[in-house]
């Protein structure tokens, strides 16, 4: 199964859920659930996003699928156990692969920073 077969074809109608405070929420009170490997992949995502070079068009299919990720209730429910964050990630991973181009070394560092923190910060609970 390709990542694009559990990627809605219409992703950017999602950003309407879209907000800097509900996606930091989400992966706060997700973060355990989703794996290090998503969480790390929605914040290379948001980085990106906060790049003003990027294309309007990489734009509008990030914040739609950080706005899939941010519902509770999708193609697989993510109070699912085992299985309900693999749409998600899916998802993620095929946008970031869209937009691959846009991720410079700088964005990569950040991401993998943030999610060092929110993953030590787990660990210190």
């Amino acid at each position: 199964m390709s990542n694009k077969s559990l990627v809605p074809a219409n992703i950017e109608q999602y950003g309407q859920h879209y907000d800097n405070k509900s996606l930091f929420d989400k992966i706060k009170s997700a973060a355990g659930k989703a794996g290090r490997k998503l969480v790390y992949h929605v914040l290379l995502l948001y980085y990106v996003l906060t790049d003003s070079a990027i294309p309007l068009r990489h734009k509008r299919l990030i914040i739609g699928v950080l706005g899939y990720f941010i519902l509770p209730i999708d193609l697989l429910p993510d109070f699912l156990p085992g299985t309900g964050f693999v749409d998600d990630l899916m998802a993620v991973l095929y946008v970031v692969k869209v937009i691959n181009d846009s991720i410079t070394p700088a964005i990569r560092a950040k991401a993998e920073s943030k999610c060092n923190e929110y993953f030590l910060e787990r660990r210190h609970r």
